[in-house]
């Protein structure tokens, strides 16, 4: 079939280029293997559970982003927590410690869960193997709805035993084929954070192996300074084994709206005034909000939700050409039995006097999970036609709201127009600080509302330094223009951005640092101790 399509010098040479690149990377693999340290190689305890095979070093050398490649000593295959905390008290315990990262899915952009001549924790393959906590729900009413998850469970999984109880979280991230300890490690975001907060703010308790190998059970009342560290805390403090996280009886089904603007201060207003409404002092909210960019460079759907209708794509397209930029509000409003009759009046009273374009207006009507899962068709779809496992040049930033006007006028209608490659989803919706906890190792700006922006790049791997060179582009602009930002998903060269960063909470992550992982072992991908 394929000697069909290619005269045969071709194919030839295009089979021996594939060849020769397989022999390169498995040789790469092979030349950069170093020996496992003394301390690795005669620990009876941990030895069997260690693979320092090509394969298994291939497999925790890269990430979603394949941006980087850092080759590990070895990868650790736990059977259990105590297996997790044996190995890390080996490194702390030794005349020179090696360093240890936790991956689950490896869904990172810029090498942050890798541990180049260090040992790679296979939360993944903890998971699949059944050794952990797994998911365990609570639905006695006098201690509070709660689930008990293993750090490496996927938060789909928890979805769906969730519901099996009538039950769900109330937070979530866009993409739920993530593990727990990965998301609560950064934050986890997403529509729902402006009203429930981050997913870091629904976990009562949890079980911790430290950067000492100490296995410890922690919360907001025991050991309050582990826990605290932990949330948001990049994985430099320990690695979540447990987390408790509180669940809420869960809607059947969701009214799903998008709302097209041109005007980006009309939009923001909006936006605005829907997160003031929370549920606390009015009856009724919304249960989600985000904003996206339309532009003519991108199509009118993206892998993270087909919406519009195909009969419509026309004249939308006609509107992005008119404007260059238009302005997706989307919002969501869950209801279930009790509701049902209701519900599409609630969402008329939130959504009245709104500043959209007449005549834009979307509406869907779908089940929980589908809403929830939403993301999942596309990255099938994408997987399928092989555009899944490209680069990802990806830049997630938090924006204060005083500043997000000038955001828009340097970054969305300047530098992103003019180099004319973003094709990808560009997201834009605020959060309300109060519903974050500033305890928790978190960094975000210092103001009530503050937006998230996030440019979901994919590319060739022939191609992507340009994105690269226009994230670069974008932080200089907010450099020079006094924009105070902050990354989300952060990846920072020097220890004086990461000062910069954490601002007020440097110091504190300092010393949690220096009291829970001492010998800095944990997490070097982020290269925030060992730059």
């Amino acid at each position: 079939m394929v000697a069909e399509n290619y005269p045969f010098p071709t194919y030839f040479i295009l089979l021996l280029i594939t060849i020769t690149r397989l022999i390169s990377t498995v040789g790469k693999t092979e030349q950069w293997k170093a020996p496992l340290p003394p301390e690795l190689a005669s620990a009876d305890a941990v030895l069997p559970r260690l693979r320092d095979d090509t394969e298994a070093l291939q497999g925790a050398s890269g990430d979603y982003g394949n941006l980087v490649r850092d080759v590990p000593l070895a990868v650790f295959h736990p059977a259990s927590a105590a297996d997790m905390a044996r190995l890390i008290k080996l490194s702390h315990d030794s005349s020179v410690p090696f360093s240890v990262a936790a991956r689950g899915q490896g869904h990172s952009t810029r090498g942050q869960a890798m541990a180049r001549d260090g040992v790679v924790v296979d939360m993944a393959g903890f998971r699949e193997r059944g050794n952990g906590v797994g998911i365990r729900v609570s639905v006695d009413p006098s201690v509070g709805y709660h689930a008990d998850v293993g750090g490496e469970q996927l938060w789909i999984d928890v979805l769906h035993d969730t519901l099996e109880h009538g039950l769900a979280p109330v937070s979530w991230t866009d993409y739920l084929y993530l593990t727990v300890g990965g998301t609560l490690s950064n934050a986890g975001i997403s529509g729902q954070t402006f009203r429930y907060g981050p997913q870091i703010s629904s976990v009562r308790e949890m079980d911790v192996v430290t950067g000492k190998g100490e296995f410890v059970t922690c919360s907001s009342q025991t050991n309050s300074e582990l826990f605290h560290a932990v949330l948001g805390g990049l994985g430099q403090f320990g690695i979540i084994t447990r987390a408790r996280i509180a669940l809420a009886p869960a809607p059947k089904r969701v009214k799903w709206v998008r709302l097209l603007y041109n005007d980006f201060s009309a939009f923001t207003k909006d936006q605005e005034q829907l997160i003031s409404i929370t549920g606390r002092k009015q009856n009724i909210a919304l249960d989600y909000l985000e904003g996206l960019l339309l532009m003519h460079q991108g199509p009118i759907n993206n892998w993270r939700s087909s919406f519009f209708p195909l009969a419509d794509h026309a004249r939308i397209i006609s509107l992005v050409t008119k404007h260059s930029v238009l302005y997706c509000l989307e919002v969501a409003k869950y209801y279930d039995g009790q509701n049902e009759n209701s519900v599409d009046m609630e969402l008329q009273v939130l959504l009245q006097g709104l500043s959209y374009i007449p005549g834009f207006y979307y509406e869907k009507d779908v089940s929980y999970v589908e809403f929830l899962n939403r993301v999942r068709s596309g990255e099938l779809k994408l997987q399928s036609q092989g555009l899944w496992d490209v680069p990802h040049p990806w830049l997630n930033l938090f924006i204060p709201k005083s500043q997000i006007m000038d955001f828009d006028s340097g970054i969305f209608k300047n530098i992103i127009l003019k180099r004319n490659i973003t094709t990808g989803p560009v997201l834009v919706y605020p959060m309300n600080r109060n519903k974050w906890d500033n305890r928790m190792s978190a960094s975000i700006p210092d103001e009530d509302i503050f937006y998230t922006v996030g440019f979901l790049h994919s590319s060739g791997f022939d191609n992507w330094k340009a994105y690269d060179a226009q994230n670069k582009e974008i932080l200089q602009f907010c450099n020079d223009a006094g924009i105070k930002v902050k990354q989300y998903l952060p990846h920072y060269r020097t220890q004086e951005d990461w000062t910069n960063h954490f601002g007020p909470k440097w110091r504190t992550f300092v010393e949690r640092k220096h009291q829970f992982d001492p010998r800095m072992i944990l997490s070097p991908g982020q290269k925030i101790f060992n730059n």
